[in-house]
């Protein structure tokens, strides 16, 4: 097929495109390599995909809207996955405004290339954040998830109600995916396994927010990607049972999906910090911190439908996993 990826300058948009080259689709791959985080590595993950048969990179911003349009006019993708976005629960405390230029222009952006060019699927990443002040675990797509706690949550809640109308409007059949802590190697130099492990390396100190009593659902890359690979290959079909008299929030009558992808077994901080320094032989010297704003205490997937749906569940354990990652790390920045 012909696929367009957004976001493939990024973590999970990178190996996203790998997989689907390796099976012999075409990808279409869109990102604006902003400099939020490393350059260098955006350029480096990239580096692997470009001159690869069957990949065409095209470097621009998703929220430019004209732009856009004549990408999708251009290509004809058969089918979309949307990953680009402002990411960060801590950074939308101090940028909002990049959240609504990515978040929800550019996914308006996105919608109406898929309505306007036939667009067969369009799957886009959601995230875990959208649960929020909801504490009943584990969480699950047929939970109410209305009281975000960051602009970035909101940004994504946002997102699964744009893409639902749509669905619904001009039966354009799309899958929303919440994402739980993705890690692993090329990961995101923003994210907890990323800093710690740079600074545990380097000797210098970590900060640990909530005394380490956080408790994530950290989810391996490759797991992540299976997932997207499973659910874009599996249109989103409406609900015959949907009723508005008791309304799911996982389905509906449109074409409209959501699941969650996580490794259904969520790791104290703490103890996730313990597997870094084993895998890399030094301790860590920590600075033991308060909640931070916008945080919640524990996330932790519900997974059932993705497997009663896509046969699937996340399977890599967190020692092997970050294990991975630390080897990556050490070769990589040559460490």
């Amino acid at each position: 097929m012909k696929i367009l990826v957004t976001g493939t300058a990024g973590f999970i948009g990178a190996q996203l495109a790998h997989r689907l080259l390796e099976r012999g689709d075409e990808v279409i791959g869109v990102d604006n390599v902003n400099d939020y985080y490393d350059v260098s590595l955006k350029e480096a993950r990239l580096a692997r995909l470009i001159g690869h048969p069957g990949f065409t990179e095209v470097r621009q911003d998703i929220s430019d809207r004209s732009v856009m349009a004549d990408i999708f006019a251009m290509h004809r993708p058969e089918r979309v996955v949307h990953l680009a976005a402002q990411a960060g629960v801590r950074y939308s405390l101090e940028n909002p405004n990049a959240y609504v230029d990515a978040n929800l222009v550019g996914f308006m952006n996105i919608l109406e290339g898929c309505r306007h060019n036939g667009v067969k699927h369009l799957v886009f990443a959601s995230s875990s954040s959208v649960y929020g002040a909801n504490e009943a675990m584990p969480f699950s797509v047929h939970d109410n998830v209305d009281h975000p706690l960051s602009l970035y949550a909101a940004s994504k809640k946002a997102n699964e109600l744009m893409a639902h109308s749509y669905a619904h409007l001009y039966g354009l059949p799309i899958t929303g995916l919440r994402f739980f802590t993705v890690y692993g190697p090329w990961g995101r130099p923003d994210m907890a396994p990323f800093i710690f492990t740079k600074k545990i390396l380097a000797g210098e100190p970590i900060d640990v927010f909530n005394h380490g009593h956080h408790k994530r659902d950290f989810t391996y890359i490759d797991d992540i990607v299976e997932g997207v690979v499973r659910t874009l290959d599996q249109v989103a079909q409406p609900n015959s049972e949907w009723s508005g008299q008791a309304p799911d929030p996982g389905t509906s009558k449109a074409p409209y999906r959501i699941y969650n992808i996580g490794s259904n077994n969520p790791v104290e901080l703490s103890r996730f910090i313990e597997i870094i320094e084993k895998r890399t032989g030094k301790k860590a010297q920590k600075n033991l911190l308060p909640m931070q704003p916008g945080d919640v205490v524990a996330t932790y997937a519900d997974v059932d439908d993705l497997i009663s749906d896509v046969g699937y569940k996340p399977a890599t354990g967190v020692e092997k996993g970050i294990s991975n990652f630390v080897d990556w790390y050490r070769e990589f920045y040559k460490v």
